[in-house]
């Protein structure tokens, strides 16, 4: 046991003497959970003089027969693994050989098994979504990254913190999967909770990645129903969580499903995507159930859903207090009347003469009064877009693109085609091919419901926005089933064409490419001081004018960061691979620091000429003069300042550190490329 304990620096052995201090001799008071494996225990334990902080003290209990197997299995698979939705191991004490002692992080919040149903916490749906996509996270990383198999998943193992972010703990059972075998499961003696087992691991002892799956969906079913998996509540031989639920789905009663607790808040359209995932998971089939990363997939488009379905009416056009008994009046002529407000309670109609569509978070069929209410998801119109930016109008965009003509298109995505326009310079109304300015108008696919909120964040979030390096959007027009963007034109297109095409007759030059990232920082400083995260940053998306001066846009992914103390918002995993950030692809946890990374990429991108691969780096890759001169792009022909570019390779790795915490500011990555261009062009004097 000490020869593999030695072996693992990842891991800090911490003396018996030191967690007897921290635990008060294992105090019974400091107890926060006890199993067959023995007792876990809350301390502070001491660093040195000055440090000291909050852990759990896991003690094996020595009298049980498989206390040093589930010792070495946690000590070896913990000290590996590294996710926010993983419980991260500190260190180890091995005393006497009879006291394995793990010291891992703390959970304030405890159990999640303890709020469903010891503690009776008020848990709303969005809290719980969260904690399960959470949970599902930290399976995929398990699994895809790692090769493990939990094998114990329970709402006991799943740990809250403070802010409620779920982390999987307890790998006494994980089991590692070889890479280069070809059978997808190991042979393990059946162990783990009844209720959450897999039929077909009980039966034999084959445990897979499915195995974790099934155990997953019913962890979903239980966060729903806040029901014990087993247990007297469910009655008839052999009944539990999961037949209950089947049977009830399969007659049509999935609403018999939702703890009452949440009912209100939520819709039929949302239950069944929620149910229909979990059904997928205990699909008897091990072979049609779905891989966690799937999983986590549905999930995200579960949650996003709902986050819109709940925020997208705050602050409604009409009050209750102001225009009680006065709709009647306001709507002579209309017989459908939407009524953006998500609180049922404090808003009703007098009138019996309408029928209302009445969009709400609380799930009630109701017809009372001759009011039909139903849930309906509306989309606002441009009464409520920013007043920053002009409403063209569509006829003269027709114009001025020629009828959009194909000869004037510069470039199209997805569900979207920019064309070249012309208009006015001050008046910007629509003139003849030649005359007045350049425009870029980019037409969306109305259809596409991406293509809408592209056009919705665009002209709310961006439209405000004035600084030299941010592209300038002038207007927009929405009518009928076009959505339209109206930007300054930039004609050398994007940076990427001008570093990564062949066909370039000169190449950028080292001086051009650092001039052009330093007004890319300046752009992102100026967003991110506005609480502006970017969340699509890549070398396609700065644009550059006829004198080189880059811009950032594209601005179709853009969100707003936390408005509390919060460090990151949750949302949908958006952007383009090689560029995402690897904490928020994995967790959905968004941050200023996400584009920082993105940043890194690019700053790597210009220097080596090459597009990003993947979004890995080597933490152990030590910088010098001779690996520098291997990486810059040979088409520079070495016409850079060494130092200046040893000193940009650092910054670039420094902004793709694996933990966000440890990348630069934008602040600090834009003082880092002006010192550096300092360094590099002093003898000249020029000034940018």
């Amino acid at each position: 046991m000490s020869s593999f304990i030695h072996r693992k620096q990842s891991c800090r052995g911490f003396e018996f003497q030191d967690i007897c201090t921290a635990t008060e001799n294992f105090d019974e008071s400091l107890v926060i959970g006890s199993g067959g494996f023995g007792m876990v225990y809350k301390g502070r334990l001491s660093i040195g003089s000055s440090h000291d902080f909050v852990a759990a003290f896991k003690r094996f209990n020595h009298k049980s027969t498989h206390d040093e197997k589930e010792f070495l299995a946690e000590v070896c698979t913990l000290s590996m693994l590294c996710h926010p939705n993983i419980v991260s191991l500190f260190g180890y004490c091995v005393h006497e050989k009879k006291d394995n002692i793990l010291v891992s992080e703390y959970m304030s919040n405890g159990t999640l098994d303890d709020h469903l149903h010891k503690y009776n916490t008020r848990l709303s749906w969005i809290q719980r979504l969260k904690i399960c996509l959470g949970v599902a996270h930290g399976l995929c990383y398990l699994h895809d990254d790692t090769n493990i198999i939990h094998g114990y998943i329970s709402s006991s193992k799943v740990l809250l913190h403070q802010n409620w972010d779920a982390k999987l703990s307890n790998f006494g059972l994980g089991k590692t999967c070889s890479r280069y075998q070809s059978s997808t499961y190991v042979n393990t003696c059946v162990i783990g909770n009844f209720g959450y087992l897999d039929p077909i691991y009980f039966e034999t002892g084959k445990l897979s990645k499915k195995s974790d799956v099934y155990s997953f969906g019913v962890l979903m079913l239980e966060v729903l129903c806040r029901k014990p998996v087993v247990g007297e509540v469910f009655y008839g031989e052999g009944r539990n969580l999961v037949k209950w639920a089947q049977i009830s789905i399969k007659a049509g009663k999935s609403r018999d499903l939702i703890d009452s607790g949440i009912r209100r808040e939520m819709s039929l359209k949302f239950l069944k995507k929620f149910v229909s995932i979990a059904e997928k998971c205990l699909h008897e089939d091990l072979k049609l159930r779905p891989t966690m990363a799937e999983v986590v997939a549905d999930l995200k488009d579960v949650l996003a859903l709902q986050e819109k379905f709940n925020h997208s009416w705050l602050g409604g056009f009409i009050s209750f207090s102001s225009y009680s008994k006065k709709l009647s009046h306001l709507f002579p002529h209309i017989k459908l009347i939407e009524i953006l407000t998500t609180n049922f309670d404090q808003t009703s109609i007098m009138s019996e003469d309408y029928k209302v569509v009445y969009p709400c978070n609380s799930f009630r069929s109701t017809l009372h009064n001759n009011i039909f209410l139903e849930t309906k998801e509306v989309r606002a119109d441009t009464k409520s877009l920013s007043p920053s930016v002009k409403e063209f109008m569509f006829d003269d965009l027709v114009q001025a693109t020629q009828g959009f003509h194909l000869d004037v298109l510069v470039g199209e995505g997805g569900f979207e085609k920019v064309f070249l326009g012309w208009v006015d310079q001050d008046t910007l109304a629509p003139s003849k091919h030649g005359d007045g300015i350049n425009v870029a108008v980019k037409r969306l696919d109305a259809k596409s419901n991406q293509a809408h909120d592209e056009w919705m964040a665009q002209v709310n979030i961006v439209g405000p926005l004035a600084h030299p390096n941010i592209i300038r959007l002038l207007g927009y027009c929405k009518c009928e089933l076009e959505l339209l963007l109206v930007y300054e034109y930039m004609p050398h297109l994007s940076f990427d064409h001008l570093l990564f095409k062949d066909d370039i007759a000169e190449p950028l030059s080292w001086r051009t490419r650092l001039l052009i990232m330093i007004r890319v920082a300046r752009g992102l400083t100026y967003l991110h001081s506005r609480n502006i995260i970017v969340r699509d940053l890549k070398s396609s998306n700065i644009l550059l004018d006829e004198a080189y001066n880059a811009k950032l846009g594209s601005f179709g992914f853009v969100k707003y960061g936390p408005e509390t103390e919060e460090t990151h918002v949750n949302a949908s995993v958006k952007g383009t691979l090689g560029y995402i950030a690897p904490e928020y692809f994995h967790t959905g946890c968004l941050s200023v620091e996400s584009d920082i990374y993105s940043f890194g990429l690019v700053l790597l991108g210009t220097m080596t000429g090459r597009k990003p691969v993947d979004n890995k780096q080597s933490d152990t890759e030590e910088l010098n003069i001779r690996n520098v001169k291997e990486i810059m792009d040979p088409r520079l022909g070495g016409n850079y300042h060494l130092e200046g570019a040893s000193r940009c390779f650092k910054l670039a790795l420094r902004c793709v550190e694996r933990n966000p915490k440890d990348r630069p500011s934008s602040e600090e990555v834009l003082q880092g490329l002006e010192e550096i261009n300092k360094i590099c062009f002093t003898s000249n004097g020029r000034k940018i």
